[in-house]
């Protein structure tokens, strides 16, 4: 076996391309010798240092960190080191345990809308539901993702998953009215738990519900046919309808998969 090898052959043993090799001997970590010719020969000696490194790395610990536990190697410290992997491998397995639970959740909940009944109307009572919200006058599918994906990124710290986190929008209803569709005042997020930091509350009490499939171009038509369902049943509104996107592009991009469902508050 060779005392020294070359920086392609470490990097080509270790998987760390010569450019980290290099920063790591501007680190002071790795002390590699030249050749006649110039070239880099690193010992065997040091190379088990790049063990610790990429053990170290993938827990998030920084190259200051790693220098130091390497300058000052002994069993107090070592100890210390790994009381602290200890405990970050702790939390990143609670943190994947957490969306664990949340993937499962989707499934269950993507399965089971997968065959929700269209058209088909229903009275459901919700409790009081925090929401976060902007508000713009919205005429093309493309505004509606760029404000979703603003209002994400202003909330994001509140939402522990975009793919199931509840997004609705309110609609134009001079619009609806005129008969045009796919036309929206503003667009929300419904909060998973209780917020001191919210915009608004949809009211606890009775909604009526009506799901569809397909494209937004239909939601004008939907959305008379709701509000007309309502005044037959003699269930007058409480406030104005909006529409909550149960299965949409996050899930998938064939608009005949799509979910909605159109609510409206009701006395």
């Amino acid at each position: 076996m060779k005392n020294y090898y070359k920086i392609s052959e470490i990097s080509k043993l270790y998987g760390i391309g010569p450019d980290s090799l290099r920063y790591y001997e501007r680190l002071g970590i790795l002390k590699p010798k030249r050749d006649t010719n110039g070239y880099r020969l690193y010992s065997l000696k040091e190379l088990y240092k790049l063990n610790i490194i990429r053990d170290l790395r993938t827990l998030d610990f920084s190259m200051e960190q790693i220098k130091e536990y390497l300058d000052n190697q002994c069993i107090d410290n070592t100890l210390a080191l790994l009381y602290e992997e200890q405990s970050l491998l702790h939390a990143r397995i609670k943190k994947l345990k957490k969306r664990e639970k949340i993937m499962k959740k989707r499934i269950l909940d993507l399965t089971a809308l997968s065959k929700v009944p269209a058209e088909a109307f229903q009275v459901k009572i919700y409790p009081e539901r925090y929401c976060v919200q902007l508000s713009e006058y919205i005429t093309r599918d493309e505004e509606m993702d760029f404000l979703i994906k603003k209002l994400h990124k202003k909330h994001e710290n509140k939402i522990q998953d975009f793919g199931t986190q509840t997004i609705g929008a309110f609609f134009s209803m001079e619009d609806i009215y005129r008969g045009i569709p796919n036309v929206y005042t503003s667009v929300f997020f419904v909060l998973e738990q209780d917020s001191s930091n919210y915009d608004f509350v949809l009211p606890a009490g009775k909604y009526l519900s009506y799901y569809y499939r397909g494209n937004y171009e239909q939601n004008a038509r939907y959305v008379h046919t709701a509000l007309d369902y309502a005044e037959k049943k003699g269930l007058p509104p409480a406030g104005k309808p909006f529409e909550i996107y149960e299965i949409d592009n996050r899930d998938t991009m064939r608009p005949e998969e799509f979910l909605t469902q159109i609510q409206i508050p009701i006395s």
